[in-house]
This record gives C-alpha cells, structure tokens and sequence, in this order.
C-alpha cells in the first residue's frame, strides 16, 4: 500500500552529500582528473562553510 508513495517520495527528493560527491567523483576521465576531484572534495567543495 505504501510502496507507491515511497517510490513517489523518494523521486521528489534532493540528492544527498554522498550522493553528489559520488556522482561528482564518477564523472572524470582518468586519474590525475580523479585526484583532483578527489582533492577537490576532501577540501569541502560539496560542504557548506557557515
């Protein structure tokens, strides 16, 4: 019964951080681009600074 709104729901929902760094990180070519984003994230690209 509540499976349709759980599929619905999760649908609707924004990406996590995880998520996005992950996404983020599979998007690149080769390894020297890989480091980078890999450096990229662990300085807090996807993390906000308050």
């Amino acid at each position: 019964m509540f499976k349709p709104l759980r599929t619905f729901a999760r649908a609707l929902r924004a990406p996590t951080l995880q998520e996005r760094e992950m996404a983020y990180l599979n998007e690149s070519h080769d390894a020297i681009e890989l480091e980078y984003r890999m450096r990229q994230v662990d300085r807090g690209l996807f993390r906000k600074v308050i």
